[in-house]
């Protein structure tokens, strides 16, 4: 049985005290709650405050991006060592790094390697964009992406469905439609893994989750759990999201 992951990417948002204010207050609420894994990925300034405050929980702690490199001179990045000190996850290829900041599949790879080197569990973004899916194309886009994007890798991952036009929009993708894509998804891993070990790799939706719409995400056969935008930076509501899956 494929465990769910509940990831609350926090994005450009929380200075180090609102992180912990946050943190603070989610711990009690969710201490509980054993039946789904809870991923918290804050901003990288905040990832060594958020560690020692996580300490002797459950809940895991995310990077929100890395680089593929060991170390040298790339100004601003973080090298997988520097995330494996403190975080268990890193997100991957979310569609923002691609629109804003160039990556690609081929980068997204090197990523995904790096991490699975330093034993860090990826959680690798694909979707499409509101012209792809218009234009049917939500197959095509997310097959690449997946193909891609995991060249030459492990198992050790788990991937997030995120549609770009349902991100932080307010829209959704229906739970049957998203059940469809990620069902596509799996098959495509199946073709790169084998069918027993794709049937093991956990696929979360993400995009405009939210306490009201979760259970019936989470009632899909294929929807592992979410990835999580705005909801997860109030503890109140992401903690909606985790009692979700716990049920």
């Amino acid at each position: 049985m494929r465990i769910p992951i509940i990831a609350g990417n926090w994005k450009m948002n929380k200075t180090v005290s609102e992180a912990r204010e946050l943190v603070s207050e989610f711990i009690p609420l969710v201490k509980e709650m054993n039946k789904a894994e809870i991923v918290l990925c804050p901003p990288s300034s905040a990832l060594l405050p958020v560690a020692a405050l996580l300490e002797g929980t459950a809940i895991k702690l995310g990077a929100q991006n890395m680089h593929w490199e060991s170390g040298g001179a790339y100004t601003g990045e973080l090298a997988p060592a520097m995330v494996s000190e403190f975080a268990n996850f890193v997100i991957l290829g979310h569609s923002e790094r691609r629109a804003y900041f160039g990556e690609t599949d081929e980068t997204v790879n090197k990523k995904v390697k790096a991490a699975q080197s330093e034993g860090i569990m990826p959680i690798i973004c694909v979707g499409e964009s509101l012209e792809e899916n218009k234009a049917d194309k939500t197959s095509e886009v997310v097959t690449r992406q997946i193909k891609e994007g995991l060249k030459d890798v492990n198992t050790n991952l788990v991937i997030a469905y995120e549609p770009i036009w349902a991100i932080g929009t307010g829209l959704a993708a229906t739970a049957d439609g998203a059940n469809s894509t990620i069902k596509i998804i799996r098959s495509v891993l199946a073709e790169l893994f084998g069918k027993e070990e794709a049937e093991k790799i956990r696929i979360l939706y993400g995009g405009s989750v939210k306490g009201s719409n979760a259970v019936e995400y989470f009632s899909q056969s294929d929807i592992d759990g979410a990835l999580v935008g705005g909801a997860s930076l109030k503890a109140d509501a992401f903690t909606e999201i985790v009692l979700a899956a716990q049920n």
